[in-house]
């Protein structure tokens, strides 16, 4: 495994927030709800036993805008601002954790904490590489997206989607090439609204651990 320093790509808080998705015929769309992201996501945000909420990514998210205040982050807690994001579930965080320590974590907390020990710049970078700007992908569209690069927020850098038919597969690669590549789990959280998200298996990362 490589350093952990490989995972520090920088910060890219500048990101257009208004790019549309054009690869994926997503066009200007209907008057949708203002319900962030951040309201369906942070449940408490307590560190628990059940690895299929998303306690360590309301953790990170909250540790950048305590450390940065106007990163572009706290998009996620404005409702009028359209994006697509994909939520890795605390049980994606224990595997990143895994791996970065070469062992097994499995406790939440512990996870965050390795986690966190990367930088606050690097969290920021890995947040900003789950969000795709422009109006709301939804599951249906991503079915029809095969091979389509997705511009995320992180100045610069695309996520692939691949999908496969029989089963039905939605997966995103990123730029490790060493580690397992995303599944989409649920699709549509929070789907009428300028902000939707799919839940996804495993953390992106934006460098090549």
């Amino acid at each position: 495994m490589k350093s952990r320093k490989a995972l520090a790509v920088g910060t890219a808080a500048t990101a257009a927030l208004a790019m549309g998705v054009t690869a994926l015929g997503v066009g200007s769309a209907q008057a949708a709800g203002t319900t962030s992201l951040a309201k369906v996501l942070i449940d408490g945000n307590k560190f628990d036993r059940n690895a299929k909420d998303f306690d360590i990514l309301a953790e990170a998210v909250l540790a950048v805008l305590a450390a940065k205040p106007d990163s572009t982050v706290g998009v996620l807690a404005d409702g009028s601002v359209k994006l697509t994001a994909f939520a890795p579930t605390d049980q994606a965080f224990k595997n990143l954790a895994s791996d970065l320590e070469g062992r097994k974590i499995k406790k939440e907390k512990k996870a965050f904490k390795i986690v966190a020990s990367l930088g606050i710049d690097t969290v920021e970078s890995v947040l900003l590489y789950h969000v795709v700007p422009g109006a709301p992908i939804t599951g249906k569209k991503a079915l029809q997206a095969n091979n389509v690069k997705l511009q995320t927020a992180l100045e610069g850098e695309t996520i692939k989607v691949k999908v496969k038919s029989h089963p039905t597969k939605i997966k995103l690669v990123d730029k490790d090439r060493n580690d397992r590549n995303a599944k989409v789990q649920v699709t549509n959280i929070n789907k009428g609204n300028n902000q939707i998200a799919h839940v996804i298996s495993r953390v992106l990362r934006p460098a090549d651990l």
